[in-house]
């Protein structure tokens, strides 16, 4: 259920940044980019921002974050303070109230938007809106009150706030409205739209290099300068996934969002700052091969290209063998202390057994070094694991359910396979050999005892389960044809099937937290899961799952990303 919390939260968070730049992005060439000055960060653009802005102004999903448990805490959030506060000074300083309706003022068909600075929030935004339009906004009616420069043949209008030292600058240049917070980028931009041949972020290599290895430019477009970016201290503030280890090996990236009725689709290319070895052909299409595996049933899904011995073992030791197993929860209660002169002894000691030594529960050294053994002689090419959750017969306690496909290097050894598993769990079921038993099922096998393990072997494929369903699911798959290409990494996240559960799940399990004597009424910091990402999963009602396939080619990481939304 953790891995189906960060999948669906890490989901939730790229939509979120998909609807703000809907409410941010930005004459004619073939794109705006051309009248954008070098030095910029990053670059979004927009084929039609004005619908853009439209669809999620009236959308149920912005009715509903609005009045979410999510958005009253990042309502309080550092970052939003921040923008607020940014947003506040840029109103004062243009002399206009900040609001929705100035925005779609100035929301046009294609617009650009470049920022240069994250800290300052120094940026250049363009887009394409009737000169006719252009007049009647707010901004041109109060242009008296600014000062008025010029650039490229082209009158603009630039005001200061002195207390802030934040500046607004506009221009109407033909059917293009450009808005700056530095009067260089206005000045920058005007005359490259006069036809100046001074420098343009399309000279830059990570805005062509990244533009050369994407595709068609989608709905909505953004590139980054990654180089620039992640060493930024704003960014490793605010970045909300806590990768900047991983993301500093990459110069700089692309991403298109393709938008139909009911499907969002994102292409993502990488560019790695040095080449990297093209991971081995063998691990990726053993992906690609796993996949056709996944039972129709699953809530979650994971699959990775060329693990590591630790992570396979990690992936059957913590999901099925032991799930429970680790170090117990700090004591609340204060230590008992002996009061008596020290003799020791009780009635219910009769029933302890002084011939024998204790029965040592939990996982012994031998079924560690077994089961890693097992591993380590066949090395895995790549590692599946599947979850789904249900409810028990009274509805009251949501279980979750966990499926372990390995793709070796050769055929497994079903023998050594359920010796190994049997040498791991049998210390925390019985001191014999009652219910470590295998008996053959349909296709697998299983432990003869109230613990639920089921063992499969396909030649080079191993299945461990928890749960018969996921299991015989899997099994009836082994049939199906392969997807093409070679994957390293692929994820889906069933948000509609499992948005119930999880609320169920996480509701149970926050309850000792709700603090009884509170108040009624009053105000309470909302517990993270059952209702911060709760209700973020309840503003996605519409999102039926997100879907994630990730290739490696040494010198760029392609991803795509689906969204698809009921209907």
């Amino acid at each position: 259920m953790k891995r189906i919390a960060i999948f669906l939260l890490m989901g939730a968070g790229c939509l979120s940044l998909g609807w703000a730049a809907y409410q941010l992005s930005g004459p004619g060439r073939t794109s705006l980019s051309g009248y954008a000055p070098a030095g910029a960060l990053l670059y979004l653009e927009a084929k039609d921002f004005s619908s853009l802005l439209s669809d999620w102004n009236g959308s149920p999903q912005k009715q509903e974050w609005l009045k979410s448990d999510n958005y009253e805490v990042f309502s309080r959030s550092r970052l939003f303070l921040r923008l607020q506060g940014a947003g506040q000074q840029f109103a004062v300083a243009a002399g206009l109230p900040r609001d929705m309706g100035f925005l779609r003022q100035v929301a046009g068909g294609e617009s650009a938007l470049a920022l240069y600075d994250i800290g300052k929030l120094q940026l250049l935004y363009i887009t394409r809106l009737p000169s006719g339009h252009s007049v009647e906004s707010a901004l041109w009616e109060t242009r008296s009150k600014f000062e008025t420069r010029s650039a490229g043949g082209t009158t603009f209008y630039l005001r200061r706030d002195p207390e802030s030292g934040r500046e607004v600058e506009f221009a109407v240049s033909g059917d293009y409205m450009l808005l700056a917070t530095r009067e260089d980028l206005m000045a920058g931009a005007l005359q490259l739209m006069a036809g100046s041949k001074d420098h343009t972020i399309t000279s830059e290599s990570w805005w062509s290099q990244s533009v050369a290895a994407a595709g068609p430019a989608g709905d909505l477009r953004l590139v980054l300068n990654l180089e620039k970016i992640v060493p930024s201290p704003y960014f490793r503030s605010y970045w909300v996934q806590r990768n900047i280890t991983d993301t500093k090996q990459y110069a700089a990236g692309i991403s298109d969002l393709f938008r139909s009725s009911g499907e969002y689709r994102e292409e993502r290319v990488l560019l790695r700052k040095t080449t990297a070895a093209k991971p081995p052909m063998e691990g990726p299409r053993a992906v690609a091969d796993l996949l056709r595996l996944v039972p129709e049933n699953a809530g979650f899904y994971e699959a990775e290209a060329d693990p590591s011995t630790e992570m396979c073992f990690d992936l059957l030791a913590t999901k099925i063998l032991a799930p429970h197993v680790g170090p117990a929860p700090a004591s609340q209660l204060a230590p008992q202390v002996q009061l008596t002169s020290g003799a020791t002894g009780a009635g219910t000691d009769l029933e302890t057994r002084i011939d024998q030594a204790p029965v040592q529960h939990g996982v012994t050294a031998e079924g560690v070094s077994a089961l890693k053994a097992l591993l380590q002689k066949n090395p895995v090419r790549a590692a599946l694991s599947v979850q789904g959750s249900e409810r028990d017969h009274d509805g009251v306690f949501v279980r979750i359910h966990t499926a372990v496909g390995l793709a070796g290097s050769a055929n497994w050894d079903e023998a050594s396979v359920v010796g190994a598993l049997v040498n791991y769990v049998r210390p925390d079921l019985t001191v014999g050999q009652l219910g470590v038993g295998w008996q053959p099922r349909s296709g697998y096998q299983a432990l003869d005892g109230l613990r639920t393990l089921l063992a499969a072997v396909r030649g080079k494929y191993l299945l461990v389960s928890d749960d018969p369903t996921l299991m015989e699911g899997m099994l009836a798959n082994m049939d199906h044809k392969p997807i093409s290409g070679s994957v390293v990494f692929a994820a889906s996240f069933d948000h509609r099937r499992e948005r119930e559960n999880f609320a169920r799940f996480f509701s149970v399990i926050d309850r000792p937290n709700l603090n009884p004597s509170q108040t009624p009424g009053a105000a309470q910091e909302p517990e993270f899961f059952s209702q911060d990402i709760g209700s973020l999963s309840s503003v996605l009602t519409g999102l039926r799952s997100e879907n994630i396939v990730l290739r490696d080619s040494g010198d760029k990481v392609l991803e795509t990303v689906v969204y698809k939304w009921s209907k």
